[in-house]
């Protein structure tokens, strides 16, 4: 996926909930990252914007960050372990939303992520999705597996925040949730993992193949 800035850099972003080279902590966060095959970096939130980066090569600090960023915009305070600036963005507002409310992008929950994330989500403020306006809907880029836990739960709100990240694909993947009646975090259906692997990620790689043709 590329992202401004870091296009010129191998950089993987480990989605494994089991991992020895990185910290439990951070890999449910998803902020373990591996740079060019042999740096490794873990992010850890510390707080509602903050959060913590440490590496081997700080060289490579402000481009984790910014690949981090695309996954988690609120973040906007990055410091390392001794507490010294790294690198600042303005705040972002963040607010309560009805999970009603929400149009997912998505159609699809792993029933294996969704358990490894119930284990730490307990509240709304564990649960903050970034969202795009399309007309009249209020859609959500990213998160659906931690709304479905939401919704699990029994939590009627989550936090949110106006994403700035471009998204030409979205109104797409929208009219798609739509045609398969997914209307809001409720309705998103729940697959093993290699079905989830082979349906939603064959359809996102089907789809964003044809921009590189």
């Amino acid at each position: 996926m590329p992202i401004k800035g870091v296009e010129q850099l191998d950089i993987e972003r480990i989605n494994s909930y089991e991992d020895n080279r990185f910290s439990e902590k951070a890999l449910r966060q998803h902020g373990a990252f591996v740079v060019n095959g042999i740096f490794f970096y873990e992010v850890l939130i510390t707080g509602t914007s903050e959060a913590v980066i440490t590496g081997e090569n700080r060289k490579y600090y402000e481009a984790v960050i910014e690949y981090f960023r695309f996954f988690a915009e609120h973040i906007t305070t990055f410091r390392d372990v001794q507490g010294n600036m790294v690198k600042e963005f303005p705040k972002v507002e963040l607010f309560e939303i009805p999970l009603k409310n929400i149009q997912p992008s998505q159609f699809y929950v792993d029933k294996s992520k969704k358990k490894e994330v119930g284990t730490f989500i307990h509240t709304k403020e564990d649960v903050i999705i970034p969202l795009k306006k399309f007309g009249n809907e209020i859609v959500s880029m990213d998160g659906h597996t931690r709304m479905a836990v939401a919704a699990e739960k029994g939590l009627d709100t989550v936090l949110a925040f106006w994403s700035a990240e471009e998204a030409d694909y979205l109104e797409y993947f929208v009219t798609e949730a739509q045609k398969r009646n997914i209307y809001t975090p409720y309705d998103l259906t729940k697959l093993e993992h290699d079905e989830y692997e082979e349906k939603w990620n064959g359809f996102c790689d089907a789809y964003f193949a044809q921009g590189d043709e």
